[in-house]
């Protein structure tokens, strides 16, 4: 049999950030209002498109897996805000790492890795591939109306990727769950799409809009219930589990997820702080942090589990490898940003401030 282990990790995060006090000089908002209902103390901003970031986060998973692009079977790439629609951006990070292999996205926003991740691990213990490249990135920035702060306090940019590879060592991916709420879809959604007029004007508001509320109690339920039964479909309990990353979409939904299932808070992994939510980015980036923090070690059960638009959620549960440190340091990076997070979103702020 064969099994599907990660061996290779990397991420992304542009270098230019915006705190709270930044979000508070255009809108009705502070520091303590933010941190207070959703842990965020601030975020990143991209100055270039979802691809480039997907693409230094894939060659430093590369070069933690000590493997060449020209090796991979596959690569999926999660993201809700793709530079293109035709062609697929996978096709634009296979090109950048020098790969010759099928190349797709997917879209079940912030649970998308996971859903990727799902996916790569049964193509691999199906036999079909043996290196498998999945990668979750977003520029949730594009999609912001910076006059709405229900939403334009939430979000930032990020990419961050995996390399899975077959191995007759027992371990790796032991087994996911996914499911979809499809009663609950418009209440996180955006209008970006084929039903948009292209004539009116009006049409073109397709930024992000969202039920606080309502999100809050579905993502709870969502998570809950697929943790609960990815553990008993691998024969485990919570017990079992010695780390949980989960979605960083909101520290609140974080600790009340922990409360119910009675696990240690001690055992979650949260980083939301210094990112917001970056959607499909999330879960990959918090991998790599949690293992530059030393949170991540040898033969650990790590549960992760995310929701998202649609409303989507997953649940994955894997133990992981002997290796915690990369084979090859990473060194991918972006350009330099020559100017600050507030610039970048300056014209967008004075557009939607003004209508």
């Amino acid at each position: 049999m064969q099994y599907a282990h990660i061996t290779g990790w990397g991420k992304c995060v542009p270098p230019a950030k915006l705190t709270n006090d930044d979000l508070a000089t255009f809108m009705d908002t502070s520091d303590e209002w933010i941190k207070t209902r959703t842990g965020i103390s601030e975020r990143h901003i991209s100055h270039v498109n979802t691809s480039e970031l997907a693409t230094v986060a894939a060659k430093n998973a590369l070069a933690a897996a000590g493997i060449d692009g020209s090796e991979l079977d596959l690569i999926i790439l999660a993201t809700a805000s793709p530079d293109t629609l035709i062609p697929n951006i996978a096709s634009t990070v296979q090109a950048n790492v020098g790969a010759t292999c099928g190349a797709f996205d997917i879209n079940a926003a912030c649970s998308g890795f996971l859903y990727a991740l799902g996916m790569g691990s049964s193509m691999i213990k199906s036999g079909q591939n043996k290196k498998v490249l999945v990668i979750g990135a977003e520029r949730l920035s594009f999609y912001l109306d910076w006059s709405r702060r229900e939403t334009a306090v939430l979000f930032g940019d990020g990419a961050g990727a995996v390399v899975i590879e077959a191995s007759n060592e027992p371990g790796g991916v032991l087994g996911y769950e996914l499911n979809n709420d499809p009663a609950a879809r418009d209440i996180l959604s955006s209008g970006f799409g084929t039903q948009m007029d292209r004539f009116d004007s009006a049409s073109l508001d397709f930024f992000i809009n969202l039920n606080g509320q309502e999100v809050f109690k579905r993502a709870i339920h969502g998570m809950g219930g697929l943790s609960t039964k990815v553990l008993a479909n691998c024969d485990m309990t919570k017990e079992d589990v010695d780390l949980v990353i989960p979605h960083q979409a909101n520290e609140r939904i974080i600790d009340t997820l922990i409360s119910r299932m009675k696990i240690p808070k001690d055992k979650a992994f949260v980083n939301i702080a210094k990112y917001g939510n970056t959607s499909a980015a999330t879960i990959p980036i918090a991998i790599c942090d949690a293992l530059e923090q030393g949170r991540i070690n040898s033969g650990q059960t790590i549960l992760s589990c995310a929701f998202g638009a649609g409303l989507t959620s997953a649940a994955l549960l894997l133990k992981w490898g002997e290796r915690t440190t990369p084979i090859n340091a990473p060194t991918a990076e972006l350009p330099p940003c020559e100017v600050s997070a507030l610039e970048l979103i300056k014209p967008a702020v004075e557009f939607f401030t003004k209508r």
